[in-house]
């Protein structure tokens, strides 16, 4: 009986053990999804962060044709581009972390935990299979021992029972037999059970012995491999989890050098004499100013400078109360024309229109240049279907040709146009080594019926803003008059510029403020015409109106260009 009692508290202890054996084995794969949904959420931040550090390095990039582009021929803005770039860099090794985290971490722990519940339940439906295995045991030898123990009791009463019906003479002989025979059958019967109770108990103590010191010995170690598995594995998690970051370290240290040789690269003196070379005017100083006496009855005459120092037409015109507006020393005014100013730029000082100048032409030939390289390449073309007829009809490439020639001559004339302008811009400009010199003119005009207007008469006009004249000779002294008639203002006002064709049609697919110089706004859904493609550099010209034109971006508009013009185009 002790040695029951003992085998049931065994067994019952060992349920305790597996009982807590689970538990923490749960804990265990709790605390492996746990980190790595940390995991998880640390490589979410670094895309978030690489994503906002790339928008934010996007967001300052300079934009196309804006001031913020001129701005880089400057140091200080070319290191600020550079650190941009930088950035960007920067942001990608953020993204190298992630996708790191995500490969190396998050994904071999989601297979790994997968494989660790497979091997945990697996363990555990063993130990239950062995403990159901040793109680079934157990019961059939319980079930041995009662039965033996009852038939050992059969048996004593029917023993007992023989004995007194021997023992009683009354009873018959045959009487006496039969419960002589019952009590041997009793006998063999609880011979049988004892038999059957030994055999019961010797398979039970073997299969005890079986099961408390291998089988769940067996299961207990794999438990503890697993688990030691398991920690190794997370420690091993950690590592990579540093190493990843580690492993960027280098091109990160690359990106903040590269911003370090960036800043180190501005030169001050470079900046300030980039401003004085884009700001020059080109003007020579003025002399000294004559003196003029007054006498009774004589009027202190305005004198003006060859030198631009005071704007003869500003100072010729009325002001609205009678009186004549004053000019202004021309270090000093300010420029109110902020729309793209004449053709030839005369609203510019000498040396900045000498560069726009040169910069138009400089454009102009690379239009030309463009135009010959599709001129020769239809060309080529059209001698492919003359020797080939199957392949196209020449002629079709003959208005193509024709409009070609004619841009060609058109863009030449521009050329020489602008050269002229440019020739006379830079005979004008003074020498450096010339004194200071001024010349005294009046302001009234002398005669002027029997003056003539020559062909420099355009270059001398002003700026729509009044912020200077060119220098003026004797003979443009005498213009001034005939420069303040309607007829003279529109002289120079009706700009004689070909309005180019209409190639198609295009519909706005955003809404564009056109605040840069050029550009022209508009609305979402609105339908414009198209007057020049994209020349590669993003960027549309369109118009509104036979007054309203400009550029907008090619990404905000869906174009249509016309049969003819697709047709021609196909061929470049």
């Amino acid at each position: 009986m002790e040695s029951g009692r003992a085998t049931l508290l065994k067994e019952q202890q060992l349920k305790d053990q597996f009982d807590n054996l689970e538990k923490h084995t749960q804990s265990g794969i709790e605390f492996v999804e746990r980190y790595s949904k940390f995991v998880k959420e640390r490589s979410d931040i670094e895309i978030s962060y690489a994503k906002q550090i790339r928008n934010l390095s996007k967001k300052y990039q300079p934009k196309k044709n804006s001031r913020e582009e001129e701005e880089n021929k400057y140091t200080s803005c070319r290191a600020f581009l550079s650190t941009l770039n930088e950035l960007n860099d920067y942001a990608g090794q953020h993204e190298v972390i992630a996708e790191n985290l995500t490969s190396q971490i998050i994904t071999e722990l989601s297979r790994y935990l997968t494989e660790l519940k497979a091997e945990r339940k697996s363990h555990f439906h063993d130990g239950r299979k062995a403990q159901q295995q040793i109680e079934s045991l157990w019961k059939q030898l319980e079930s041995s021992k009662r039965r033996f123990e009852r038939d050992c009791k059969e048996a004593d009463r029917a023993q007992q029972y023989f004995e007194r019906m021997d023992a009683d003479i009354n009873v018959t002989k045959a009487d006496v037999e039969k419960a002589r025979q019952q009590a041997q059958m009793r006998h063999q019967i609880a011979a049988d059970s004892k038999t059957e109770y030994s055999n019961y108990l010797t398979k039970f103590n073997q299969e005890q012995n079986e099961h408390y010191y291998t089988l769940i010995p067996n299961i207990f170690q794999k438990l503890q491999e697993m688990e030691e598995r398991r920690i190794e594995r997370v420690g091993v998690s950690m590592k990579t989890y540093a190493e990843v970051d580690r492993e960027v370290l280098p091109i990160v240290g690359k990106c903040l050098d590269g911003m370090t040789k960036a800043a180190e690269s501005i030169e001050p003196k470079t900046d300030s004499k980039q401003v004085v070379e884009s700001y020059k005017s080109g003007f020579e100083p003025p002399g000294d100013v004559e003196f003029e006496d007054y006498g009774p009855g004589q009027t202190m005459k305005r004198t003006v400078s060859e030198t631009s120092l005071s704007n003869s037409r500003g100072e010729a015109k009325e002001r609205p109360g009678g009186g004549k507006s004053k000019g202004k020393l021309w270090p000093f005014i300010k420029n109110k024309n902020k729309g793209s100013g004449p053709e030839d730029f005369s609203h510019l000082p000498p040396e900045q229109r000498r560069k726009k100048l040169q910069a138009k032409i400089d454009d102009i030939n690379k239009d030309i240049q463009k135009e010959m390289d599709q001129k020769d390449a239809l060309t080529k073309m059209k001698g492919v279907y003359e020797k080939n007829p199957q392949m196209g009809d020449p002629a079709s490439v003959d208005p193509r040709l024709v409009e070609m020639a004619m841009n060609i001559e058109k863009l030449q004339s521009e050329v020489q146009k602008f050269e002229g302008w440019l020739a006379e811009v830079e005979g004008r400009l003074p020498s450096r080594s010339d004194p200071p010199r001024r010349q005294s003119g009046l302001y009234e005009s002398q005669n002027s019926n029997s003056t003539m207007v020559d062909n420099n008469c355009a270059q001398d006009r002003e700026s729509p803003d009044g912020s200077y004249t060119e220098e003026q000779s004797s003979e443009t002294q005498v213009k001034v008059a005939i420069a303040n008639t309607p007829e003279f203002d529109d002289e120079f006002d009706d700009g004689d510029e070909e309005t180019l064709p209409t190639i198609g049609t295009c519909k706005a697919v955003y809404s564009f403020e056109g605040h840069n110089e050029g550009t022209i706004s508009v609305t979402e859904g609105e339908l414009l015409f198209v007057i020049e493609q994209d020349k590669g550099d993003g960027w549309t010209r369109v118009r509104r109106n036979v007054e309203e034109e400009g550029y907008v971006p090619t990404s905000y508009v869906e174009v249509f260009l016309e049969t003819n013009t697709k047709g021609a185009m196909t061929y470049i």
